[in-house]
């Protein structure tokens, strides 16, 4: 568990000691140089991460709290060490350092003190890895100098990497590796030994070899591109330096040469659908999304959409027109679901959200909305109520005007839930359009959604096809209370989702609130019941309801213990992190990574059948494979990354890192034993990896 301490200006562990600290030496006021940092005294052996980690770690984050007005610029970095560990490197700090960062001081300032209270959160690692954070609360006076700790901001300034004048650099892409032409480097810079630390984490093999040549006056440095690179920048920032400098130099250039679109040219993959798309243009992504949302249609998860269409169709069997005016409101309800559902993602993500597809159903409110939807859906289909009795007359009074607004919705409805499921198809597309530009990428998105809308709009379309439907008669009361239940089956895997990301109480409590919703609707849907009586029923109704909701929120606010939530036996699967990959990987032991999520049915699926196969298990046991599951049930930026690193924006998915293999495969979404057993086959038996590990 994370520790944390109270808060003061000093947090002390058995790996790190660290203090917030002051520096205002002409006191503070607009104008005037004034710092605030956090020096951390790591415990010998121990180490904390820069801005990139490398490999693996996290770097340190600080949230500050101070006076309104009063501003904290960004952290600024020292030049980092290049840590190896095995087959994998790490940027970051041992010993003492400091992270600086300057103050702005508004010029209305009058306060005869400044408080500031930072949030500190640090990953400290040795061979283990402990997630640390602490709460500092500082009071620095206005007026008279703060210079206590000026020896420690004076190094850390002078460690800062500096940009020279007349330094320029050139990128270019030849294959797998970067080469970088330096110009302009201080005559002193002599010898072929240099250390390279990119800001940009992902694109460089941080435990690469880096070669240093001449070229007359130009240094020019060749690296090795990240086999597991997802992004292909134009622009990168980077600090060279060499080995014992206090202080490196940064540096900024532009890169050429890349010929795909980001997606990971050196990730290895067991999938003829991954193989396909590793170097997806736009083209091939464009008929990738087609042919996943044509697939879509058979995931369990859209099947209460069917049933809704089937109905629609069944009551305008003899309106060939309206068919077709139908089927063509559903598929601009999803196209256009698709497309700002993918609009909305980009942005977050432009705006420095870890966010990936399927990102809707990670939020608990939104799967309770989702639940309480379908519960109404489900009572109306029974008859329980009419939507006309919620709804303002206004809009009551659109729909009957426009009954297409109905297909509309339908489309927006079966988004919302089928979303998820499209990464099972389509991950890598997904992957390759989420780093493409705008236009093209929600271009994949719109196809995305033609695919799916298809088999709908053919239908209604094909002249013959309303020949094949019965007429309107009895039996369509009896079809459309029997939809009802696809309905409440929806609900059921709702709530088992919400079980995994709130826990049983929380779901307990959604359940309740659901019961509430239901009576709810009773009321409402009451007939033959006088205006006074409605009133009081409908009145009735809806305190129930708030009451369930008031009761219920608290709880909804819950969250399971992470490694419970994986459904795993803790003998068997451990909990994911990139340092348990970097650990075993350092001591060649083999890894088998399921991203996985509760709201993904693909996973649960592949979860109930290949990955609990008694025969299999023994197989990866024999083998010394480490089994970890990273649950994306509920947001996690971390896991988020690591699929980005991996070219995919979706789960499932399943990464095997081969013993002392630096590439890894990435396996099909559709698992199988066989898939896995030939992805495993030339691994050897080994006794050599403690039962406790794995």
């Amino acid at each position: 568990m994370p520790l944390s301490a109270a808060a003061s200006d000093v947090v002390s562990t058995p790996q790190v000691h660290t203090q917030l600290l002051a520096h205002a030496p002409e006191g503070l006021g607009a104008g005037k140089t004034a710092w605030l940092g956090l020096v951390i005294r790591h415990q010998p052996d121990w180490h904390t991460y820069w801005k990139n980690s490398g490999d693996s770690g996290l770097p340190t984050q600080l949230t500050w709290q101070l006076p309104a007005g009063v501003t904290a610029g960004e952290i600024q970095w020292t030049t980092p060490k290049r840590m190896v560990i095995g087959q994998l490197a790490n940027y970051g700090y041992d010993g003492t350092v400091l992270l600086a960062v300057p103050l702005t001081i508004p010029d209305d300032f009058g306060g005869q003190a400044l408080t500031a209270k930072l949030k500190a959160d640090w990953l400290v690692c040795k061979q283990e890895c402990i997630p640390q954070s602490g709460e500092f609360e500082l009071t620095v006076p206005a007026n008279g100098s703060s210079t206590t700790h000026a020896a420690l901001f004076e190094k850390a300034f002078a460690s800062a990497p500096k940009l020279l004048a007349g330094v320029m650099a050139q990128g270019e892409v030849q294959g797998e590796v970067l080469t970088i032409t330096m110009g302009g480097l201080p005559a002193a810079w002599t010898g072929n030994t240099f250390e390279f630390f990119p800001e940009d984490p992902g694109v460089i093999e941080p435990a690469g070899a880096i070669t240093a040549s001449r070229q007359g006056s130009d240094l020019v440095l060749r690296m090795p591109l990240s086999a597991q690179r997802s992004e292909s920048p134009v622009a990168m920032k980077a600090v060279l330096a060499r080995p014992g400098d206090e202080a490196g130099i940064a540096i900024q250039f532009p890169v050429s040469g890349w010929l795909d679109s980001g997606a990971a040219p050196g990730v290895g993959t067991a999938s003829p659908e991954a193989a396909a798309a590793g170097g997806t243009g736009l083209l091939l992504a464009l008929a990738l999304a087609f042919g996943g949302g044509l697939l879509l249609n058979l995931m369990p998860c859209v099947f209460p959409i069917l049933s809704l269409k089937v109905l629609s169709f069944a009551q305008h069997a003899g309106d060939r027109k309206a068919l077709v005016a139908g089927g063509l409101a559903y598929t601009a309800g999803v196209v256009a679901s698709f497309v700002a559902l993918a609009g909305l993602l980009l942005a977050l993500r432009a705006g420095g959200e870890a966010l990936g597809w399927g990102f809707q159903l990670q939020s608990p409110l939104v799967v309770t909305g989702l639940a309480i939807l379908f519960t109404l859906i489900a009572l109306n289909l029974l008859g329980v109520f009419e939507f006309g009795s919620f709804m303002p007359s206004g809009f009551a009074t659109m729909r009957a005007r426009s009954p297409l607004l109905d297909h509309g919705l339908t489309g927006v409805l079966a988004v919302g839930v089928a979303s998820p499921c499209t990464a099972p198809f389509m991950g890598v597309a997904l992957g390759a359009a989420l780093t493409m530009p705008l236009p093209q990428a929600l271009g994949v998105f719109a196809s995305l959604g033609l695919g799916m809308a298809a088999p709908y709009l053919l239908a209604s379309a094909w002249p013959g096809f309303s020949d094949l439907l019965p007429r309107p008669g009895a039996w369509m009361s009896r079809f459309k209370v029997l939809m009802a239940f696809p309905m409440f089956a929806t609900v059921v895997w709702l709530v088992w989702v919400l079980a995994q990301q709130i826990g049983v109480d929380g779901a307990a409590a959604v359940l309740a609130l659901l019961v509430a919703v239901s009576f709810g609707a009773w009321t409402y849907g009451l007939a033959g019941v006088g205006p006074k009586h409605a009133r009081f029923y409908k009145l009735a109704g809806g305190l129930v309801v708030a009451s369930a909701l008031v009761w219920a929120w608290p709880l909804m606010g819950a969250k399971p213990d992470a490694i419970a939530a994986t459904g795993a036996p803790a003998s068997a699967w451990q909990a994911w992190t990139p340092q348990a990959v970097a650990e075993a990987r350092a001591a060649g032991q083999p890894v088998f990574v399921d991203f996985t999520a509760a709201w993904c049915v693909t996973c649960q699926v592949n979860k109930r059948t290949t990955l609990n196969d008694t025969a299999l298990q023994a197989e990866l046991a024999a083998k010394g494979v480490r089994l970890l599951r990273a649950d994306w049930t509920n947001r996690d930026p971390v896991i988020t990354q690591e699929l980005a690193r991996l070219g995919r924006s979706g789960v499932p998915v399943y990464a095997l890192y081969g013993p002392g293999a630096a590439q890894v495969v990435l396996l099909p979404e559709i698992l199988t034993v066989t898939k896995v057993r030939e992805a495993i086959a030339g691994w050897p038996a080994t006794s050599s990896i403690p039962k406790e590990s794995l």
